[in-house]
């Protein structure tokens, strides 16, 4: 007697208006590029929580934890990765509205370290953000790619934005970069991203890694603007002195805030006999206990780096409704 296996059948996934149909083992991602959806995405890999989606009906397998990228009540309301979820049957999505794009011409280029540079751009019409979000940003030189970059200033009503951008090995986009670029054209689609700050009384705890400065810097610096007297404790770890900046911008910044402001750089690789009196090792290491449980804790850098510090936190009892990350991945080429 012979014995047939049923043969996976496609299923019919529901986007706002439009239904597409999933390949077996497909991603709800990978169908609605497939099918030429303008579908909100960035790394790919469940980081960046640009594709994320809310689900209305159906169930889905998740590739990978998203925990750390979606909040507890944003999980708890159906909000699913798309880049990470397989439909289980049919389902039905409600995806956010489009967000807006604008065209800008690259005004300055700074280097700040030796691999992240000061990116200005001049937007055609001003953009409204908060301080912590982020935009995809398209070269006119390179239609077609898009990448994800954290504003590194807070918005303005003259349409003046800026960001922080390092330079990846092989990074087609980041290289372009930081070729000497001023007066190009690029497309800015934005503002997206959740970590932004939200209200409450209790401290502040900001970590940061490499070019993740750059949300966190803005976020601080619209905090004050408003008026905010929180004790803030911030965290930015790199590998070498060489690799440290915007160093008086964060001094100003604690001179200027009415409460207590402690901050901590960490270099990881710096050599021995240096003259580096600072902090050294991993970041971890360094991290305070929560000191209340209304402590608020934003994180910005590498995905690695990001996951290790929201687990650290929560062992030492802080909810993970507390922490709010904005965790980097390198696009893929």
């Amino acid at each position: 007697m012979f014995a047939f296996l049923r043969r996976a059948q496609p299923s019919q996934a529901q986007v706002n208006q439009q239904s597409i149909q999933v390949a077996p083992g497909e991603s709800l991602l990978q169908a609605a590029l497939r099918h030429g959806l303008d579908f909100p995405h960035g790394c790919r890999v469940g980081a960046c929580a640009s594709c994320k989606c809310q689900l209305r009906a159906g169930q889905v397998r998740e590739l990978t934890d998203s925990s750390y990228v979606l909040s507890a009540a944003e999980r708890a309301a159906g909000y699913i990765l798309a880049c990470q979820s397989v439909p289980q049957g049919d389902i039905r999505v409600s995806l956010a509205e489009p967000v807006r794009q604008v065209a800008g011409q690259i005004t300055g280029q700074r280097a700040l370290t030796r691999d992240i540079m000061h990116l200005q751009v001049q937007l055609a019409e001003p953009l409204d953000y908060r301080g912590g979000q982020y935009a995809e940003l398209c070269l006119d030189s390179l239609p077609g790619v898009w990448r994800c970059y954290s504003f590194a200033s807070p918005a303005s009503p003259d349409g003046q934005v800026s960001f922080f951008i390092r330079r990846l090995v092989n990074g087609r986009f980041s290289t372009r970069l930081h070729d000497d670029l001023r007066g190009t054209g690029l497309s800015l689609r934005g503002p997206r991203g959740e970590c932004y700050l939200r209200a409450g009384h209790g401290p502040l705890l900001l970590v940061a890694a490499g070019s993740g400065l750059a949300p966190l810097l803005t976020l601080l610096q619209e905090a004050l603007a408003d008026g905010c007297q929180r004790p803030v404790r911030l965290l930015f770890g790199a590998r070498r002195q060489d690799d440290l900046y915007a160093l008086e911008q964060i001094a100003q910044l604690a001179r200027q805030w009415p409460g207590t402001f402690s901050f901590t750089p960490v270099l990881s690789q710096e050599p021995c006999d240096s003259n580096w009196r600072g902090a050294r090792g991993s970041l971890l290491a360094q991290l305070p206990q929560p000191t209340s449980s209304d402590t608020q804790a934003y994180l910005c850098g590498p995905v690695g780096l990001v996951e290790d510090v929201s687990q650290h936190l929560q062992r030492q009892g802080l909810a993970a409704a507390q922490i709010h990350s904005d965790p980097f991945s390198p696009a893929s080429d």
